[in-house]
Parts: structure tokens; sequence; C-alpha cells
């Protein structure tokens, strides 16, 4: 393969664009739910809030590479963009231009519905996207990323979607975001399955090097299993539409991600993408859940 080809594919997986549907996946849902409960939807605010949080998001993953460089983690991986850069300085301020410019999105938001509780919401995102990696506390390195993970791309993310839109809460959008929350969160476990050495080196405590690489692929197919069975009890309990289960047709990427890390967990360097898959099932699963809620209303 030529250099140049290879350097592209280097910067393809060091800047993750697949990745940036965690951004957007909690603004869809939460907006659908909002457009299905009122059948109003300001597109502006929409199309502004869908902006800043793939900003945010960006500042996230470059500055993630900024602290995990200072840690020796990433040592290894190739598609860092520290590592790619070698200027982990320009990456940092890079990284916190995106944050102040995702920051102002939602601050116009904001300003145009005299009303900053979208603000606080999205700085407690900011705040959690913080402490996951970034001195002193690094409490991913302490095994609770995906818990924390859960909370901002699930509850928290998703109310100040909602409440973008409605300016004001809703029980059916904090039970969706449950299950927002938790694919989002599966994406981050399999994001370890590959760098469990590195990670044990270090002392990074992710779940995988706590409970062992052929623990916890046993035990992504029950958290897998437990997002659709959370969809179908919610059509049961008529809190979702039975729309929602258009997500069902996810299942065979969900299935594949299982098997794929089952069949492979002692093999790490063959789980290098298979986070590329849970995003895979994380965007299908999203925008098909989203739709669900759509679908009445039209």
């Amino acid at each position: 393969m030529p250099p140049a080809l290879s350097r592209r594919k280097l910067w393809w997986a060091a800047i993750k664009p697949p990745m940036y549907s965690v951004a957007i996946m909690p603004i869809w849902v939460g907006s659908a739910i909002a457009y299905a409960e009122t059948r109003h939807l300001n597109a502006l605010v929409f199309g502004l809030f869908l902006l800043s949080a793939v900003l945010i998001l960006a500042w996230e993953n470059l500055s993630n590479d900024v602290f995990d460089a200072d840690t020796g983690v990433d040592v290894n991986k190739f598609n860092s963009v520290v590592n790619i850069t070698g200027n982990k300085a320009l990456i940092f301020w890079i990284s916190n231009a995106f944050l102040a410019l995702g920051l102002l999105g939602i601050t116009a938001i904001a300003a145009m519905q005299r009303d900053f509780t979208v603000i606080g919401l999205i700085l407690a995102c900011c705040g959690i996207g913080y402490i996951y990696q970034g001195p002193p506390f690094r409490l991913s390195y302490k095994g609770v990323g995906e818990i924390l993970c859960f909370f901002a791309f699930g509850p928290l993310a998703m109310s100040a979607s909602y409440y973008s839109q409605t300016q004001t809460f809703s029980a059916v959008n904090l039970i969706a975001s449950i299950v927002v929350g938790v694919i989002t969160s599966v994406i981050l476990f399999c994001s370890h399955f590959n760098q469990v050495k590195d990670d044990a080196a270090i002392g990074k405590l992710s779940p995988v090097v706590r409970l062992g690489s052929k623990r916890s692929a046993q035990l992504l197919q029950w958290v897998c299993g437990s997002v659709y069975a959370m969809i179908a009890i919610g059509v049961i309990a008529q809190a979702f539409p039975i729309g929602s289960l258009l997500s069902f047709l996810s299942i065979p990427v969900a299935y594949r991600l299982c098997k794929t890390i089952l069949d492979n967990y002692n093999q790490p360097q063959r789980l290098t993408f298979c986070r590329l898959i849970a995003v895979e099932m994380h965007f299908w699963c999203g925008l098909l859940f989203g739709l669900g809620f759509l679908l009445p209303s039209l």
C-alpha cells in the first residue's frame, strides 16, 4: 500500500468520523420525541444543537488524546492525533477552540429562548467529559468511564435536546435516554478489548482489565440484549410507540459485534476496529429508534 494512502487511512482512523454519531443520536432521538409529543420542531435550534454537539465531541476526542499522551497509555496507538502530529500543545489548543465554538452555539440557543437551562445541562456533560480523562480526576482509569458516558450521552444530553425544543422535561424522553445511554457506553466498552495490555501496564483499570477479556465478551452479549429488551418493554408498557421496534432491524449488527469479540477476545490485534461495529450498531439502533417516534406523527 502506498505511504500516502496509508497516512490517509491513519488520519481517518484518528479523526474517527463515524464516531460523531455519538453526538448526533441523543439530539436526534430527543428532538424526535419532542416533535412526537408537541407536533412542533424548531429546525434552527435542532441544526445549531447538532453542530454544537459535534464540536463539543471533537473537543472531547482531541483532549482525550492529549491527556492519554501524558500518561503514556497511547504509546502504541498509531492513530492518536497527538502521535501523528507530534504536537501535543497544538492539539490541546485546537480542542479548546472546538469546545468554545460548541458552547457558543449552545449559548446562542439559550439566548434565543431566554432560558439558560440547556447551558447548565450541556456544561454538566462537558464536566463529565473532563473528569472522564482529565487530570487530576482521570476517572476512566478507575473503570467508571462507561457510567460517565451513560449519563453524559444518555439522560443529560437527551434532556438538553428535548428541553431545547419544548422548554420542559419528559418522562418518556428520560426512559428513552436509558436506551441511548447504554448503546453509547457499549462503544466505549468495546474500545478496550484491543488495548488490555497497554491499559494494565499503566494501571488503567478499564472494565475489560478488571473482568478479563473473556468475561467481558460474555457480558457484552447481555448488555446488547438488554437494549432491545428495554425497547420491547417500553412498547408493551405503551411508553414507546410500536414503531420504535424498527430499532430491532439493528440486531444483526449487534450480533456481529458480539460474535466478533467473543470469537477473538484472546486476539486483541484482531479487535482494533471492533468499536466501529459498535458505532454501526449505535447509529442504526438510534436512528431507527428515533424514527419510530416520528412515524405516528407523519
